[in-house]
């Protein structure tokens, strides 16, 4: 009997001494995990903001500009691509899409003084500049968690214990290629 105790007390302090190594570690990584979903949460939180605010603003649009209907499609179109996106990749392409119709219907906004001065239209865009604030802040905050998250998963012994309890990398909310791009504005209105 003492002979099987000599053995079974050392296998009990290696398996103390792995669990007292990975518990942590794993939990690390699930406190992590968890982060990077709440900050996206918050991201797609202020994503919803805007897709609910830009209604009622082409629709105040389009009781004094009726006849900009391709810049109102442009925005509805854009809306319905970022409602229907479920990657970070996929919301910024659309996100990126829909700052460009919105920049081309402030210029629009700019032909009808009468609208310019309607007082729900100024409360409109007062607060879709503050959810673009918000917006921008809540993306830079998830990209910062997903920073942290990603030198975990990379940085050893956390790049063992990912690839063994399954914790992949996250991807960064990033904008698109195209968004280096200035939007092209045209003042004439002939499209030339």
């Amino acid at each position: 009997m003492k002979k099987l105790f000599g053995p079974l007390v050392t296998i009990i302090v290696i398996i103390a001494i792995i669990a007292a190594i990975l518990i942590p570690s794993y939990n690390g990584f699930v406190n992590g995990e968890e982060d990077v979903n709440n900050a996206y949460a918050q991201v797609e939180n202020q994503l919803q903001r805007r897709l609910d605010l830009i209604p009622n603003l082409v629709n105040t649009v389009k009781g004094f500009a009726s006849h900009e209907k391709e810049v109102l499609s442009n925005i509805a179109d854009a809306r319905s691509k970022l409602a229907g996106a479920s990657t970070p990749a996929e919301q910024a392409a659309a996100n990126d899409q829909l700052s460009g119709a919105l920049s081309r219907l402030l210029v629009v906004v700019e032909n009808y003084p009468n609208l310019k001065a309607d007082a729900n239209f100024r409360q409109l865009m007062d607060e879709l500049a503050g959810t673009e604030n918000r917006l921008s802040i809540a993306r830079q905050d998830y990209n910062g968690v997903v920073s942290d998250y990603n030198k975990k998963v990379k940085r050893m012994p956390g790049s063992i214990i990912a690839s063994i309890f399954g914790f992949d990398e996250k991807e960064y909310f990033k904008a698109d290629a195209n968004a280096k791009e200035a939007p092209v504005v045209d003042f004439k209105g002939d499209g030339k």
